[in-house]
């Protein structure tokens, strides 16, 4: 049975590196997985991936949200959906709940109109796991400091990536079942060890390990 697993957590935290172990633990498994991203994932997905992380773009807040969600509406009917509907299984660096955390809490859109947008999109479609590597805003900071040019999010002020953080937090407590939380302030050997313990449980429960 085909299962879909996402990877949340904010700018800098690293969920990103474990992409890799993950797809190899499953690998040895015998599942073969389709790794994708969000924004993105698709061809007009990644030109709106550009223009929403372009730190040029001016957007109001409502625009900015639409513009998630055509992507991911792309994302879900040409990609992930059919993915899951031939048995594969999918890795997917960020869903939905990425829009709850930064637009809902970092920018305070009504995260009512946010689940309004999510059921017309995915129409029931959940993860069956959501990994969320969390840690704290300084060191989230530090590890992003001078390896590249930031983007139009990870510019935001301290006070953003907290409140992006605080509503990543609400939502695994809200739903402790699918979502389990990574520290990721702790040494990269232990991060990479949790994740790949969450992973085995999710193999076990679908009777595949």
């Amino acid at each position: 049975m085909a299962c879909f697993i996402t990877l949340e957590g904010i700018d800098g935290a690293g969920k990103t590196s474990h992409l890799p172990a993950l797809r190899n633990s499953l690998l040895a498994q015998g599942i073969d997985p389709l790794l994708t991203r969000e924004p993105g994932g698709t061809p007009l997905g990644e030109q709106l991936r550009s223009l929403l992380l372009d730190p040029a773009t001016h957007a109001t807040l409502d625009t900015e949200t639409l513009l998630m969600f055509a992507a991911r509406c792309e994302h879900v009917h040409t990609v992930i959906r059919p993915a899951l509907a031939q048995g594969r299984w999918v890795l997917s660096d960020r869903f939905t709940d990425a829009t709850f955390a930064f637009q809902g809490g970092g920018r305070g859109v009504d995260p009512a109109r946010i689940a309004v947008l999510e059921h017309w999109v995915q129409q029931g479609l959940q993860p069956d796991l959501t990994l969320l590597f969390d840690a704290p805003i300084d060191v989230a900071h530090a590890r992003m400091a001078g390896e590249r040019e930031l983007d139009r999010f990870e510019q935001e002020a301290q006070a953003f990536h907290q409140r992006v953080r605080d509503a990543y937090l609400a939502r695994a407590a809200a739903d402790p079942q699918r979502v389990v939380v990574i520290r990721a302030d702790q040494p990269l050997e232990q991060v990479r060890a949790d994740a790949l313990a969450a992973l085995a449980q999710l193999l076990a429960r679908k009777g595949c390990a």
